[in-house]
């Protein structure tokens, strides 16, 4: 009898390295791993590198590799919440920075989907460096669902004011 794919934790996370590390440019680029997945539930790592330091004085990371890691695990958290494989797109991501990332250290993200309806997907998620209870930034994202042949264009004002 054929095992069931992704039975184990070190399959899911392979697969998951795959579609949201290894194949996006940007978070491979960053070297962004991934740490756990789970139905619902993410976690990645983003390893302190010196060019991404934001504040050559101190060592602290610039704030956009962390933005990038929060949402590309926020979206892992949707990923694992669909019941077939869709395109799906960040509708709005508010980050808030608690305290500077200590130089020097990984920065964990782990990020939880907690709600998901036909059209959106909302998520929550922490970054830290070790203590989730002592978070370097905060971050709640919507996620819109089933992105693929959907043209949008802008709606012009002189549209509304007819």
């Amino acid at each position: 009898m054929a095992k069931p794919p992704l039975t184990t934790a070190e399959e899911r996370i392979a697969l998951f390295q795959k579609m949201f590390s290894d194949s996006i440019p940007h978070n491979k680029a960053l070297g962004i791993k991934v740490v756990a997945v789970a139905r619902g539930l993410a976690s990645m790592q983003l390893d302190w590198r010196e060019e991404f330091v934001g504040n050559p004085e101190t060592g602290v990371l610039a704030g956009g590799p962390v933005t990038a890691m929060l949402d590309g695990c926020c979206g892992m958290a949707v990923a694992t919440m669909l019941a077939k494989p869709e395109p799906f797109a960040t509708l709005d991501l508010r980050i808030d920075y608690a305290k500077p990332a200590e130089p020097g250290k990984p920065v964990i993200a782990e990020a939880e989907c907690y709600r998901i309806t036909r059209s959106v997907a909302f998520t929550r998620a922490f970054a830290h460096q070790g203590d989730p209870k002592n978070p370097i930034a905060a971050a709640a994202g919507t996620f819109m669902l089933g992105t693929k042949g959907k043209v949008t264009r802008p709606v012009m004002a002189k549209e509304f004011l007819k």
